[in-house]
């Protein structure tokens, strides 16, 4: 069990949005840890697809949800960001690793090119598909 965990964008919009979307593990894993994190640069990227028209421009998005407490963008995240490999190019997945490298907490997302940076990325809580 990882006692804390942060959550990636698109998992945080489903359980505000569209909880049906969640896997039982991805609900296990929220309702299991500890401690959940939101970093303020998923809600940067929320912000984005606010102005995108990607998701609804509801500004309690802009909040860390209930029971999830709020991860600051720190210089040793940014140091860390440094060191990753150059898999690809998405600016807020990148950041998200980072920190739960530095901060050493699990990354709960489905998203594959997060998951292709291995040994070198964060510790991937995900739904096995």
């Amino acid at each position: 069990m990882t006692i804390a965990i942060l959550v990636d964008t698109h998992i945080v919009l489903w359980a505000r949005i569209t909880p049906e979307k969640l896997s039982p593990e991805e609900r296990g894993a929220l309702g299991a840890a500890q401690l959940r994190f939101i970093s303020a640069a998923t809600l940067w990227e929320i912000a984005i697809l606010m102005t995108l028209g990607r998701v609804g421009s509801n500004e309690r998005l802009l909040h860390p949800p209930y029971g999830f407490d709020l991860l600051p963008v720190r210089p040793e995240h940014c140091r860390a960001l440094l060191a990753l490999p150059r898999l690809h190019r998405d600016p807020f997945d990148r950041m998200l690793i980072a920190q739960a490298r530095s901060e050493e907490l699990g990354l709960l997302t489905r998203d594959k090119a997060i998951m292709e940076y291995g040994p070198h990325g964060a510790l991937i809580i995900s739904r096995r598909d």
